[in-house]
């Protein structure tokens, strides 16, 4: 698989990424093929560890109650799910 080189993704901002990886996940969605359902299984397996590492760190930086915020749940659930 051809990787963008880190430097250019480094160029976009949050939004253009979330854009980009959103239109990805879509056209996996849309080939209908075993390989690309494959892959969207193996995606959201990362994007759930990838959760939980961004999770930690916005914690890390202010409080679980800000995680709580972007999530909508409570500061205790945000918490237990994504603490370790």
């Amino acid at each position: 698989m051809s990787e963008i080189p880190y430097q250019q993704m480094s160029e976009l901002d949050d939004q253009q990424l979330a854009t980009m990886a959103q239109q990805a996940v879509a056209e996996l969605a849309r080939r209908g093929t075993h390989s690309s359902f494959k892959l969207l299984v193996d995606l959201s397996t990362y994007v759930g560890v990838s959760l939980g590492e961004a999770a930690r760190q916005v914690a890390a930086a202010g409080s679980w109650s800000q995680v709580a915020d972007i999530t909508g749940t409570t500061k205790q659930a945000a918490w237990s799910r994504w603490s370790s």
